[in-house]
């Protein structure tokens, strides 16, 4: 209890160190974001940092319709090409303008910088063409479908060009965009902090002075920050502690939809972890998930309030594949699939696991799910920004790790399961999957695409190099003075029109 309530108070001091303008809103993250360069970045806290800091091409609403942002509209000339008229009098946060020349900076940016995450998203474009200031033209090398839903996203943020070029990978130090908020300082698993732009084209809407963004992965500090009014927004609440948060008339919790899975990705070919046995056989990954009782784990761990699933699209998405539900658990199935891999036990896994308090309580009943099958689970509990670095270089043999979800189904599946594509950490590769995945690309009919998806997961399901736990929902708590806030299913805390009152 000690230890805990210094912890509590650490976290309070913590806030308290840092100044405050008048207006300042105190947001806590469930993990600290990881670099803060679109391009690089794949973090899913990073992506509510870049809520304040970088504006997008497009955005999607409460119904996951895809708005104009910094677009101002679209129009596709022909399959293959993508008019796009960009919002006049913006500027990037050092003075330089937002034009078709920047855009086309940063979409190549994208396409070429190494290590970049957006290649494989947006590797549809062949080239971009500046037509005029105001107006940029998309060639690509076929149909791609999914390309909008993409640039509402970390795609679709623009990045100014001369710090770009001049900062080169060091630019998410001190990044500069073109959003409400400009980038002021980071302390590496403490805080982030932003100040308000004033050239900002949609000033109007933005009323605090100060963003600061403080990462708690223990859900009990986060807690006593959002009672103690340190806190004044969390992204992300426990379904176990939104009854004790309800009682306190300073606070509100807002739930809602989500597009969220949480999942266990295998490494299957990424360097010398993948050798290890789950790696390698495809009947030790089946016997693994069919030891796991979804149900009991959501019971225990979320108060049954996340649905049990065995794939990345939720039920919700018109691109969701019936008759694909997660199975019970079914122990004497996963021992005959150990017997028959040959394997002797225990089999021996590692599996990195982000070092939030939810998801630690998770791996520990996975592991001893899984020991009845003949498993020796070892959890490896790791920062979460570090578990990201560790998942890229192959750090991994299994890693409990979730995803945000995107609107089309396309950006919850080619960039994991497609040969080659920048977050497969796994490396897996299979030909029926890749053809199905790049088929649904270049399709426009939604049944069509459907049925492309649906070729994919009965291989993806045979193969396991994720297996697909839950969909979680989205449950915010909130200051009762916080006002404005709207609940989008991609989960992001978007700054425009929140307000405080006195």
């Amino acid at each position: 209890m000690r230890l805990r309530l210094l912890t509590v108070l650490c976290g309070l001091t913590i806030l308290a160190s840092v100044p405050a303008p008048a207006q300042t809103l105190h947001v806590a993250l469930r993990e600290d974001a990881d670099i803060l360069d679109p391009t690089l970045a794949r973090s899913y806290v990073g992506r509510i940092v870049f809520a304040g800091l970088c504006d997008k091409l497009f955005d999607i609403d409460e119904n996951l319709h895809i708005v104009p942002q910094l677009a101002l509209s679209y129009e596709w000339t022909d399959p293959k090409t993508l008019l796009i008229h960009l919002r006049p009098n913006v500027t990037f946060q050092d003075g330089e303008p937002f034009d078709a020349a920047a855009v086309k900076y940063g979409l190549e940016r994208h396409l070429t910088m190494q290590g970049s995450f957006r290649r494989a998203e947006i590797g549809a474009i062949d080239h971009v063409e500046a037509v005029d200031p105001l107006t940029v033209r998309l060639v690509l090398k076929s149909p791609s479908s999914p390309l909008l839903a993409i640039l509402t996203d970390r795609a679709g943020m623009i990045v100014a060009p001369k710090v770009a070029q001049q900062e080169g990978k060091d630019f998410g130090l001190h990044p500069v965009c073109n959003g409400p908020f400009k980038f002021t300082e980071r302390v590496a698993q403490d805080r982030i902090v932003l100040d308000r732009f004033p050239g900002y084209w949609d000033a109007k809407d933005i009323h605090f002075d100060r963003v600061v963004y403080q990462p708690m992965p223990d859900s009990a500090v986060q807690d006593a920050n959002l009672r103690a009014g340190s806190i004044d927004l969390a992204e992300r609440v426990l379904p176990t502690d939104v009854a004790e948060l309800k009682k306190d008339p300073k606070l509100r919790i807002v739930t809602g939809p989500s597009m969220w899975y949480d999942g266990i990705t295998f490494n299957l070919g990424n360097g010398d972890q993948s050798k290890a046995p789950i790696g390698q056989s495809a009947l030790l990954r089946q016997a693994f998930e069919a030891a796991i009782d979804r149900q009991a784990l959501s019971q225990v761990v979320f108060n049954g309030l996340y649905p049990p699933t065995v794939q990345a699209v939720p039920p919700s998405s018109p691109f969701y594949a019936p008759g694909f539900e997660a199975p019970p658990r079914d122990l004497a199935k996963a021992i005959a699939l150990v017997k028959q891999s040959g394997v002797p036990t225990p089999i021996q896994v590692t599996m990195n696991v982000p070092n939030t308090s939810e998801n630690s309580q998770e791996a520990e009943v996975i592991q001893s799910m899984v020991r009845d099958a003949g498993f020796d689970l070892k959890i490896n509990l790791i920062e979460f920004a570090s578990s990201l670095a560790a998942a890229t270089r192959g750090d991994f043999q299994s890693y409990l790790i979730g995803w945000s979800g995107r609107a089309d189904a396309d950006g919850d599946l080619y960039v994991f399961l497609h040969t080659g594509a920048g977050q497969n950490d796994g490396r897996y590769s299979n030909p029926i999957v890749d053809k199905a995945l790049d088929t649904a690309r270049t399709l426009t009919d939604t049944a069509a695409r459907r049925a492309q998806y649906t070729t994919m997961l009965e291989q993806e399901r045979k193969d396991l190099p994720i297996i697909y736990l839950f969909h979680p929902v989205n449950i915010v708590a909130l200051s009762t003075k916080i006002s404005g806030f709207r609940s989008v299913p991609d989960g992001m805390i978007r700054l425009q029109g929140l307000s405080e009152s006195k």
